[in-house]
C-alpha cells in the first residue's frame, strides 16, 4: 500500500523532490539537482521499483537525461540523450516531455525541434522515431512563443498520440510507425484557415484509461474573432474535436489535467490570452465534473486580488488517492495544493525558481 506522496518540481534552476505522508499536511524538500539548469520534464517511472527520471537541459552545454533510483536522494545521469543523427540537420535544444513505453526499460522522449526519440534500455540510449520526426509536414511546422516543441505524449496501447507546439495533434495506430495528422476541429487564431490540416499551437492533451476514446485538450485560445477553440473534447480518439469551452472565463491556458477516478471530471487554468496571467489578477483552477458541460471555479485559499502569475503546460498535476488533491507551480515559484480535489487551496512552498513541470505519485 502507498505510505508516500512523492512530487517531482521542474524549475529553471534545477530540480527539486518533496516528500510527504498521505494526509498531505506537510512536505519536506530536497534539492536542488542539477543547480541553476532548466527541467522541463520530469517522470515518475512507477513501473517495479519507483524511479524518476527528469530532463536537464544546459544552453551551453548541452541536454542530459538524469535518473534516480533512491526517490530523488542521488540522482546520475544516463550514458546518452537523445541526439539526431549528424546528417539530419538539427541539433537538440530541449527534452519536454518523457513518458513510459510498453515494457520496463522503455521510455519516450519528446524534444524541440518537435521530434520524438524512443529508449529501450532506461534512457542509456536512444534511437529517432522517424514515423513523426521525418513526417513530410514536420519541416513546415513553426515555432511557438515556447519553440518548436514535442509536449505531450499520451500512450494508449498501440495508439499514440502528440501534442506539438506549433505543429498540432498527431496520432499513431500502429505503435509509432506511422503518424498522421489528426486536428478536425481544432482551431487556430494566427493563421487565415481558422482550421487547418496542420500547424495548430496545441498546449497539452489529456485522457482517462476508463474512457476509450476521450481526450481533453487545452489549445491555444483566447482570439476574439475565434471563440471557444481552446478547451476541446475528443470522443472518437481523437479523430475529431469539440469545444467544451463555453462557462470559462478565458478559453486561453495551457495545463489540462483528469481526475484519477472519473473521466468525466477534469481541471484547466485559465488565462488572459494577451498577458498569459490570471484573467482579473484572480487565480482560480477550473473543474467541470460532466465532461465539459459546466464549469465551477475553485479558489477558496488563493489571493484574491493582484496576482499575475502563469502556470505552463505540465505544472499541474493530481495524485491517485481516495480523496485526490491537485497541485501546481507558478512561472513566480510557488507550488500549491488543492485538497478534496481542489476544493481548498494551500500554498506549500512559496519562494522555488520558476516552475516549469510538477510530476506526482504515491509510492
Amino acid at each position: 500500500m502507498a505510505e508516500r506522496v512523492l512530487l517531482c518540481i521542474g524549475t529553471k534552476k534545477g530540480l527539486f523532490v518533496a516528500e510527504g505522508a498521505k494526509a498531505r499536511k506537510r512536505f519536506e524538500l530536497r534539492g536542488p539537482f542539477s543547480p541553476g539548469v532548466a527541467v522541463y520534464s520530469t517522470l515518475i517511472d512507477e513501473r517495479g521499483s519507483p524511479k524518476i527520471h527528469a530532463s536537464s537541459c544546459h544552453a551551453f552545454f548541452g541536454m542530459k537525461v538524469l535518473t534516480s533510483k533512491d526517490l530523488g536522494n542521488r540522482f546520475k545521469e544516463t550514458k546518452s540523450p537523445p541526439a539526431f543523427p549528424k546528417s539530419d540537420g538539427r541539433a537538440l535544444a530541449n527534452i519536454w516531455s518523457l513518458e513510459t513505453g510498453e515494457n520496463k526499460k522503455e521510455l519516450w522522449c519528446g524534444v524541440e525541434p518537435a521530434a520524438l526519440f524512443r529508449s529501450e534500455d532506461s534512457g542509456d540510449s536512444w534511437q529517432m522515431v522517424s514515423g513523426i520526426s521525418n513526417h513530410e509536414h514536420a519541416r513546415q511546422w513553426h515555432p511557438g512563443n515556447g519553440g518548436l516543441c514535442m509536449h505531450t505524449i499520451v500512450r494508449d496501447g498501440n495508439r499514440i498520440h502528440l501534442g506539438i507546439s506549433t505543429g498540432g495533434h498527431y496520432v499513431s495506430e500502429d505503435g509509432g510507425d506511422t503518424f498522421a495528422a489528426s486536428n478536425v476541429g481544432v482551431g487556430a487564431g494566427f493563421v487565415p484557415d481558422p482550421y487547418p490540416e496542420f500547424g495548430q499551437c496545441v498546449h497539452k492533451i489529456a485522457r482517462h484509461p476508463d474512457a476509450p476514446g476521450r481526450l481533453y485538450m487545452q489549445n491555444h485560445g483566447g482570439w476574439d474573432e475565434r471563440p471557444g477553440i481552446g478547451v476541446l473534447r475528443s470522443d472518437d480518439h481523437g479523430k475529431t474535436w469539440r469545444s467544451i469551452a463555453e462557462g470559462l472565463p478565458s478559453d486561453f491556458g495551457f495545463p489540462i489535467v483528469v481526475h484519477p477516478h472519473d473521466p468525466d471530471v477534469a481541471y484547466v487554468v485559465p488565462l488572459e490570452g494577451m498577458t498569459r496571467t490570471c484573467p482579473g489578477a484572480i487565480p482560480s483552477v477550473w473543474r467541470t465534473e460532466n465532461g465539459g458541460d459546466s464549469w465551477k471555479q475553485l479558489n477558496k485559499g488563493m489571493p484574491k486580488k493582484d496576482s499575475y502569475f502563469t502556470v505552463l503546460r505540465d505544472a499541474m498535476t493530481i495524485d491517485s488517492l481516495k480523496s485526490p488533491a491537485l497541485y501546481f507551480g507558478t512561472t513566480t515559484g510557488q507550488l500549491w495544493i488543492g485538497r478534496d480535489g481542489g476544493e481548498e487551496w494551500d500554498c506549500l512552498f512559496h519562494s522555488l525558481p520558476p516552475i516549469l513541470c510538477v510530476k506526482v505519485a504515491t509510492v
